[in-house]
Order: C-alpha cells, then sequence, then structure tokens
C-alpha cells in the first residue's frame, strides 16, 4: 500500500512540474490573470512557477514533503479563490473559469492528501 501511495505522489507532481515550466515559458500571458489588488504582474508568476517545481522536487525526494504539499494546497486555495471565483461569478468567463476552479480544487484536495499521508 506504501508503494502504492508513493506512485501516487509522483503522478501527482508530473502535472505540477509542466505547470510550473509553463508558468515560466508564458509569464507574459499569464501575468493578466494576477488579480489588479495585488502589485508585482509577472512576479508572482515566476514565484508561482518556481513554488510548483520545488513541491514537486520536495516530493519526489520525500524531504519536508508535509510542508511542501500543505504549502501547495493552500496556495491552490487562495487560486481557487482570488483567481478563479470572480472569473465563474462573471457570464463571460464563467465556463473557462469553472473548469480551472474545478481543476485547481481538486488538485489541491491531493495535495492535503498527500500532507495527511506524510505527516511527520
Amino acid at each position: 500500500m506504501k508503494n502504492l501511495s508513493k506512485i501516487g505522489q509522483i503522478i501527482f507532481t508530473v502535472p505540477m512540474v509542466v505547470f510550473g515550466i509553463m508558468h515560466f515559458m508564458n509569464a507574459g500571458d499569464m501575468a493578466g490573470m494576477v488579480p489588479s489588488f495585488i502589485p508585482g504582474g509577472v512576479f508572482w508568476v515566476y514565484v508561482t512557477g518556481l513554488a510548483l517545481i520545488a513541491a514537486s522536487v520536495s516530493i519526489w525526494i520525500n524531504k519536508l514533503t508535509f510542508l511542501a504539499s500543505l504549502l501547495l494546497g493552500i496556495m491552490l486555495m487562495v487560486f481557487v479563490l482570488t483567481i478563479h471565483l470572480p472569473g465563474v461569478m462573471n457570464e463571460e468567463t464563467m465556463q473557462m473559469s469553472m473548469a480551472m476552479m474545478l481543476k485547481d480544487l481538486g488538485l489541491a484536495g491531493g495535495a492535503f492528501l498527500i500532507a495527511g499521508i506524510n505527516k511527520e
């Protein structure tokens, strides 16, 4: 059962690494998603990309896995509340925002599950 949990954790991190790399490759385009009340724009896109990759590496090498997955889950929930939920409330962007919100909500749930499995 422990091996199955580890395989699941590794599979969970693959999209996180890809999303992190995409943040670096498309930072200019993604900067528009940063809420207007948060200064820094593209800086936060790079920070987010780095956080996604760092959390994945931490889970892969099994170092600070609890903290990394807990912080990853919190970050994803912040995205749900500050980026996707306002988009869901807008009739023009509702469908795409709903899909993104549910994706990040599910990924946050997975991150919290990994944190629970690896609680020190």
